[in-house]
């Protein structure tokens, strides 16, 4: 019975004899594979380490890719902006010719588009902010971008030139051509100038003088300077006074104001030295003249510049030398 009881316990101590063999075993392997690691994370660390330092201080072969294509990029840069430049000069060249050469010969003014000479604001450019290379691709971005707005007013312009090619017989009896009134009739010579910004000679406040004023006496007639269709008459003792405004298609416009009488009336045709009223003082006016204005596109220009055509260098000269600041209106 003794023997029975002490069986379990014997077996208990097998037990515990295996288990501290199997840990007795085991501790060397572990501590073995632990090491192993710890040396390969030291390796692991002392390498990215000296790669580190290595690529600091000298070129990997992929950092030289990364600085050689670089270097081409801003070598295409230079050569873009060198071609730009090149595209530019050849833009001027055609829009002196469009100016001084095919506009000359139509006679039309220079063709205007509003914004067009305003650059882009920065905010376009922002996504290039903070590059390495900002300056060089903002610059020319802005380059490409002013190029385009010029070639866009141009291909406008040009666009415009056709259409007057077509309608060269017609334009050239429409365009504001002659003086309005006979030169033999105007008052001591007194023209009182275009000017955009002049200061009124009655209110002392700056107010533009959209015409030239053209003194004479109450009765002078008035021609119409273009072949044209009468756009509006006004009866009015207030601003212009009676007034007529004719437009002559391609953009302008002429307007005759002040008048004591108003031969003609709304849609109809008149052509260019057609008589079409009489000079008086009617409206905000101190002394019998003409107040002529020319039109073109909505914005007032110098009517001088298209009635001097058949004058002499000379006489245009003394013509300008004649003008002065009206003082023909009054509060």
């Amino acid at each position: 019975m003794e023997e029975k009881r002490q069986t379990p316990g014997v077996h208990s101590l097998s037990r515990e004899a295996e288990a501290l063999t199997r840990e007795v075993v085991t501790a060397p392997f572990r501590l073995k594979t632990y090491r192993l690691l710890r040396k390969i994370l030291v390796g692991f660390i002392l390498v990215s380490i000296a790669n580190v330092l290595f690529s600091y201080f000298f070129y990997t072969p992929k950092m030289y890719r990364i600085n050689r294509d670089n270097h081409d990029l801003v070598i295409r840069y230079r050569i873009l902006q060198d071609r730009i430049r090149t595209a530019q000069r050849r833009l001027d060249d055609i829009r002196h010719r469009d100016n001084y050469v095919y506009r000359s010969l139509f006679a039309t003014d220079t063709l205007s588009i509003e914004g067009v000479w305003q650059p882009y604001p920065d905010t376009k450019y922002a996504r290039m902010e903070g590059d390495e290379f900002e300056g060089l691709m903002v610059g020319t971005w802005k380059q490409l971008d002013a190029l385009a707005r010029m070639l866009y007013l141009e291909s406008v312009s040009l666009d415009e030139l056709q259409a007057l090619t077509r309608n060269k017989e017609q334009l050239s009896t429409a365009i504001p051509a002659i003086w309005p009134i006979d030169r033999k009739r105007l008052k001591n010579n007194h023209i009182g100038a275009f000017n955009p910004r002049r200061m009124h000679p009655i209110l002392h406040v700056v107010r533009p003088h959209k015409g030239i004023d053209l003194g004479g006496k109450t009765g002078d007639p008035v021609f119409a300077t273009g072949d044209a269709r009468v756009e509006t008459t006004q009866n009015s003792n207030r601003g212009y006074g009676r007034m007529i405004l004719l437009d002559h298609e391609f953009g302008y416009k002429t307007r005759y104001a002040h008048l004591s009488q108003i031969l003609v009336k709304p849609g109809e045709q008149v052509v260019r030295g057609q008589l079409i009223g009489y000079m008086g003082s009617t409206g905000i006016s101190t002394a019998p003249h003409l107040h002529y204005e020319v039109i073109h596109k909505g914005v007032p220009v110098n009517p001088v510049n298209y009635f001097n055509r058949d004058m002499t260098p000379e006489e245009y000269d003394t013509l300008m030398q004649q003008m002065r600041d009206t003082n023909f209106e009054k509060l």
